[in-house]
């Protein structure tokens, strides 16, 4: 590649669910803005889902090509498959554009398909791995991969797991696989094989940035040396600079927009409430009750996107009672939603995009989490950047009982508190602006890693 004036091109592995497609393609969008050529290499049951002009789409096989992860019906099953498949059909998308005129320069793949540094390495070009959950969490993961605890981590109730570099996580803190590792052994394994041969990588990202969590990516380096280029969202939501940047442009689902932007326009500016648990979560008919009986305590507006199979447990007569005052659908442009000056608050599971997403569009949140990473991400969210609220757990049922979430939506939309957390929101969107913006640290990263390139080149 040496002494070839040519331009850089990167292909972009992402494991196949929209959660860690979205900010992938983002990423893509941002190389290609550069000069950068960006294909998508992605599983041939989600290759259909994937759009966006300047990014290429090319197939790879999970050895489940009819319907993916639902298909293989077992997570252990689906990764080993991957993995075989995998590798062979990117290996063959390599050699395929070995002679033409854009050799593929670097592969930037989901840090949970660790397996595609080896095809890097076996093809002699470069490796990126790419973090798609917060600086925080992947610092406990590198912290475990090194031996600083090990699993299970038993911490008492007031008593909490102390880490070089971050806040005090309580128990309610850390993810539950950390301190129950049998409950989901699958996951927990890609969780941790994300550092399996991350000592070879060319280079590390993470979807964070500096003014959020590089003092924890600083102090964290010496086990995980990430580069923080993050927030990975539309342009048009941030600085700008990405011509017709308005979505993601891969969807698994088909939105439901038109009818939720109709509703919105008949509100008042910041006078509804927004709920959504993301596209994996499925709450218990008590909590769906609980969350439903809160919305009808605080008599305000709200727009809920409760999945078609979820649907069942809304309590009888609960969409007829609200009619007018509530919104419930199937899906809908959660950024567009969010963007919309009618939203007054975003009821969220806290997964990282939707934290990230809330975050850069300035939207005071009410923290819900239900598993995994986002425990962390719902501590940060109220404890660490003071941009909502956690409603407290009933000890005994599990859940959020309807008077604790109706405390806390009144918090954020109306209550004393409310002023501050919104001015904890702006502050934040704007430096999530900025970051991204021409000059901001972001910014810079990624003009750096394109730059390496092209020297490759």
């Amino acid at each position: 590649m040496v002494g070839k004036k040519i331009q850089p091109h990167v292909i972009l592995v992402p494991y196949p669910s929209q959660g860690h497609i979205n900010p992938l393609l983002q990423f893509a969008k941002r190389l290609a803005s550069k000069g950068v050529k960006s294909t998508i290499a992605t599983t041939k049951y989600t290759v259909n889902s994937i759009y966006s002009p300047n990014i290429s789409v090319e197939s790879i096989s999970d050895g489940f090509d009819e319907g993916g992860y639902t298909q293989a019906q077992n997570t252990d099953v689906f990764l080993k498959s991957f993995k075989e498949n995998g590798s062979r059909t990117l290996s063959q998308i390599i050699t395929k554009y070995e002679n033409s005129t854009h050799p593929i320069s670097c592969i930037v793949y989901d840090s949970f398909l660790s397996w595609a540094l080896d095809v890097a390495k076996k093809h002699g070009i470069y490796g990126a791995s790419f973090f798609t959950n917060s600086a925080t969490v992947c610092a406990v993961f590198a912290h475990i991969h090194h031996g600083t605890f090990s699993l299970p981590v038993k911490i008492e109730e007031n008593e909490p797991l102390l880490l070089p570099g971050l806040p005090c996580l309580y128990p309610i803190d850390v993810p539950g696989f950390i301190r129950e590792p049998e409950s989901y052994p699958a996951y927990l394994a890609m969780k941790m094989s994300q550092f399996s041969n991350l000592e070879n990588a060319d280079w590390i990202f993470d979807n964070s940035f500096q003014e959020l969590e590089g003092e924890i990516a600083r102090g964290i380096s010496k086990f995980w040396p990430a580069k923080l280029i993050g927030p990975m969202v539309p342009s048009l939501y941030l600085d700008g600079r990405i011509e017709n940047d308005k979505g993601y442009g891969a969807s698994l689902w088909k939105p439901l927009s038109e009818e939720c932007l109709n509703w919105l326009k008949t509100k008042q500016k910041q006078s509804v409430i927004y709920i959504s648990f993301g596209s994996m979560v499925s709450l218990t008919p008590k909590q769906m009750e609980e969350i439903a009986y809160a919305l009808i305590g605080i008599n305000m507006n709200f727009l809920w996107v409760v999945r078609d199979t979820e649907k069942c447990k809304l309590p009888k007569g609960f969409i007829e009672s609200t009619e007018g005052k509530g919104l419930i659908v199937s899906w809908c442009n959660q950024l567009e939603t969010l963007a919309n000056q009618a939203i007054g608050c975003f009821v969220t599971h806290c997964g990282w995009n939707s934290t990230l997403e809330g975050l850069s569009l300035g939207v005071p949140m009410v923290a819900m989490p239900q598993w995994s990473d986002q425990m962390t991400d719902a501590k940060f969210i109220d404890e660490i950047w003071e941009i909502g609220v956690r409603p407290k757990l009933d000890e005994l049922l599990g859940i959020v009982k309807r008077e604790e979430l109706l405390f806390c939506l009144k918090e954020v939309m109306k209550g004393e508190k409310s002023y501050e957390i919104r001015r904890n929101a702006t502050k934040l969107r704007n430096l999530a602006k900025k970051t991204v913006s021409e000059g901001g640290s972001s910014d810079k990263t990624i003009n750096e890693f394109v730059y390496s390139l092209n020297l490759a080149c």
